[in-house]
C-alpha cells in the first residue's frame, strides 16, 4: 500500500470507532520516532567507536573489559535495529516482511535483559575484588568471565526465540483495507495465555535477579570503602562512580519500565480488578518508560568513560595530534590488565589494582600510577 495513500486516508480511518479498525497510535508514534532518531545518532557512534577501542586497541584481557566490551555489543545491536523503528513510526504500518517485526523486537528484549546481566557482572566483579578479594579470586578470571559471557548470550538468545513468536505483526483495518502494525497490540488471548508467563520470567531472571545484586553488591562495596580502615585513594573513588553509574541506569532505564511492564501485563491478563480505561492509562505511561528502557544504549558508554582510564585516554589520544601522541608500549602496558591482588582482606589492595589499563600510557601515566585504575 502506498505511504501517500496510507496517510491520505488516515483521518477517516480514525473517525470509525469499529473494533477492527485501527486505533490512533499517531502521537505515541511521532514521541518514539523523535526520541529513538536521537538515541540512534547518538549510540551508533559511541558504542561503535567503544567496541572498537575494547577489541583493537585494549585488547580485553581483563575481567571487567570483558563485560564491558559485551555490554557494549549489546547496545550496538539494539541501535543497528533502529532504522526499522523509525520507518515503522514514521509510516504508521509495517511494510517489511513479518520476520524483521519479530527480529526488531527480539533485539529490544535482548538488550534490555542483557544489558541488565552485564551490568550486574561488572557489580559482582567489583564485590569479589573488595569484600572477598581471596575467597572469590578464582572467579576473577578473563577465561570465567568469557564463558560467563557467553552463557548470558546463550540465555537471552534463548528467550529471544519465544520473543520473536509474540511480535509476529497484527493486522487491523482502515478504509476496508488491512494493514500490519508492529510492537503493539498484543491480543487479550496471547496475554491470558502464553505471553504473561514469558512474561514474568523475563522479568526475573533478566530484571529483578540482577537488580537485587546490583543492589547488594553495590550496598556491601559502599560499605567496605567506608570503613576506619580503609584507605582512601582515586582508585576507589573511580570504583564508587562505577558502581553509582550502574545503579544510576538500573533506576532511571529498566525500574520504571519493567515495573509498569508487569502491571500491564496483570491487567491484560485480567488477573487484576480493572477497565479498558485503565489498561489504557497504563499503557500510556508504558510507551514512555520504553523509551527510557532504550536510552541505556546511550548511558552506557559514560560507565566506559568515567570508569576506565585506558579507554578515557585512548580517545584522548585519538582526539590529539599525530606528533603529540604517546608511543604505544609493548608487553602487558598495551592491553588491558589486573595486577595481583593483596592477602589482605579488607579490600585495600582490591579496589588499588588496575582494572582498565591504558593502551598508551606515556611517560606522564608513569609519573601518576594512581590514575590507572578503571
Amino acid at each position: 500500500m502506498p505511504q501517500t495513500s496510507f496517510s491520505s486516508h488516515l483521518d477517516a480511518m480514525f473517525a470509525n470507532s469499529s473494533e477492527s479498525q485501527c486505533p490512533d497510535y499517531r502521537s505515541t508514534h511521532l514521541l518514539h520516532m523523535v526520541v529513538y532518531s536521537l538515541v540512534l545518532a547518538t549510540s551508533l557512534p559511541l558504542n561503535a567507536l567503544a567496541l572498537w577501542i575494547f577489541l583493537r586497541v585494549l585488547r580485553v584481557h581483563s575481567v571487567v573489559s570483558v563485560y564491558m566490551c559485551n555490554l557494549a555489543a549489546s547496545d550496538l545491536l539494539f541501535t543497528l535495529s533502529l532504522p526499522l523503528r523509525l520507518s515503522y513510526y514514521a509510516r504508521h504500518h509495517w511494510p517489511f516482511p513479518d520476520f524483521l517485526c519479530q527480529t526488531s523486537g527480539a533485539i529490544f528484549q535482548m538488550n534490555m535483559y542483557g544489558s541488565c546481566i552485564f551490568l550486574m557482572l561488572i557489580n559482582v566483579d567489583r564485590y569479589a575484588a573488595i569484600v572477598h578479594p581471596l575467597r572469590l579470586r578464582h572467579l576473577r578470571q578473563p577465561l570465567v568471565a568469557r564463558r560467563l559471557c557467553l552463557g548470558v548470550w546463550a540465555l537471552i538468545l534463548l528467550f529471544a526465540v519465544p520473543a520473536a513468536r509474540v511480535h509476529s505483526p497484527s493486522t487491523c483495518k482502515y478504509n476496508n483495507t488491512t494493514v500490519r502494525l508492529c510492537f503493539e497490540r498484543f491480543g487479550d488471548d496471547l496475554w491470558k495465555g502464553k505471553l504473561l508467563p514469558l512474561l514474568l520470567l523475563a522479568e526475573l531472571l533478566g530484571f529483578l535477579l540482577p537488580l537485587a545484586a546490583v543492589v547488594y553488591s553495590s550496598g556491601r562495596v559502599f560499605w567496605t570503602l567506608a570503613r576506619p580502615d580503609a584507605t582512601q585513594s582515586q582508585r576507589r573513588r573511580k570504583t564508587v562512580r562505577l558502581l553509582l553509574a550502574n545503579l544510576i541506569i538500573f533506576l532511571l532505564c529498566f525500574v520504571p519500565y519493567n515495573s509498569t511492564l508487569a502491571v500491564y501485563g496483570l491487567l491484560r491478563a485480567d488477573l487484576v480488578e480493572n477497565s479498558v480505561q485503565h489498561r489504557d492509562q497504563v499503557r500510556r505511561v508504558l510507551m514512555i518508560m520504553v523509551l527510557l528502557a532504550g536510552a541505556n544504549c546511550v548511558l552506557d558508554p559514560l560507565i566506559y568513560y568515567f570508569s576506565a582510564e585506558g579507554f578515557r585516554n585512548t580517545l584522548r589520544n585519538l582526539g590529539a595530534p599525530l606528533q603529540t601522541r604517546p608511543l604505544a608500549t609493548n608487553g602487558a602496558r598495551g592491553v588491558l590488565t589486573e595486577p595481583s591482588e593483596s592477602t589482605q582482606n579488607t579490600g585495600q589492595d582490591a579496589t588499588s589494582q588496575g582494572l582498565l589499563q591504558p593502551a598508551s600510557l606515556g611517560t606522564a601515566m608513569d609519573n601518576c600510577p594512581q590514575d590507572s585504575a578503571l
